[in-house]
């Protein structure tokens, strides 16, 4: 059977991502800053940085309620028409509490999860809890889901979120997905939802999911790959690597990463535009050309026996 099996789907249409209208410069506009005549030139990483203290800092300040700092990856949070352009459904949407749903995601991995009664699940980066809470409901009170977030402010927001709903199979554990804190072949499956795409060391978290994962478990992630590769600029630019494109990774060689770490059977499940706020960035400008270079893919793959 042929490991990729690509489904064509529709741009989204899915609202801009900045958090406020005070958002880039003043512009409620998209993931990345809006770049006019009076706005500053925009922040580099130094080439020694590691920018999981930027992502860190960016996405503590989305979790505190503050600007979202342009990083932000979907639409604003708790957008419902934007999680039906991600693929939630109705009663998924209904299910999430509210504060849980930060608009950070490119997709619903739980999708093509297929999760069962009773397993556990780890989510990669799972922010405000958003699918750890839905997860939570398909493998019912016999199962448990792990939230693994290298933010405390996130993970003190996603415990909050879980008071509210009282969610007592579901724990956030503070660690980075490079060097996750769980034991060896201890979980059924792993999601994650547009978080692989900011770490640097993408290899070694599929290494470590590939440890994490019971013999035969899956992984099922959403994130953003790269159609054509970007400058050496744009890669640097902070704003397009909080919001989920500089960092992202050629599509085939995300794939690859995959298989390079042991997993099998991979394949892209669905694949779709990622258009989200793209009509307010300014023609031409190089934060446009950086955002119709991506899509968004939802890739499962497999621990072999």
């Amino acid at each position: 059977m042929s490991e990729k099996n690509t489904i064509p789907m529709a741009p989204e249409t899915a609202s801009a991502a900045c958090c406020g209208d005070d958002c880039c410069g003043g512009t409620k506009a998209t993931a990345v800053a809006v770049k006019t005549a009076d706005v500053k030139s925009p922040e580099t990483l130094a080439p020694t940085a590691d920018p999981r203290a930027v992502v860190r800092e960016k996405y503590g300040a989305v979790a505190q309620g503050g600007s979202c700092g342009c990083g932000c990856c979907g639409a604003e949070a708790d957008d419902a028409s934007a999680l039906a352009a991600l693929g939630y459904t109705d009663e998924q949407r209904a299910a999430i509490p509210e504060g849980a749903d930060l608009g950070l995601g490119c997709g619903n991995p739980l999708a093509h999860a297929e999760l069962k009664a009773g397993e556990t699940v780890l989510d990669l980066g799972s922010g405000g809890g958003i699918d750890c809470f839905l997860a939570a409901r398909e493998v019912g009170a016999g199962g448990h889901v792990i939230g693994v977030d290298m933010t405390p402010a996130m993970l003190e927001r996603a415990r909050v979120n879980k008071a509210k709903v009282n969610a007592a199979n579901v724990e956030f554990r503070l660690g980075e997905i490079e060097h996750l804190p769980v034991a060896d072949a201890s979980v059924d499956a792993i999601i994650s939802n547009c978080v692989v795409n900011l770490s640097p060391d993408k290899p070694q978290v599929f290494r470590e999911a590939l440890r994490a994962l019971k013999p035969g478990g899956r992984l099922v992630v959403s994130d953003l790959v790269l159609t054509r590769s970007l400058s050496d600029e744009l890669r640097r630019n902070v704003d397009l690597y909080v919001g989920c494109v500089a960092g992202a990774s050629r599509k085939e060689e995300y794939l690859q990463l995959m298989r390079d770490a042991g997993f099998r059977d991979v394949r892209i499940l669905e694949e779709r535009g990622y258009a989200v706020g793209m009509e307010n960035l300014p023609a031409g400008g190089p934060e446009r050309e950086a955002f119709s270079a991506v899509v968004s893919v939802k890739v499962r793959a497999i621990r072999p026996h």
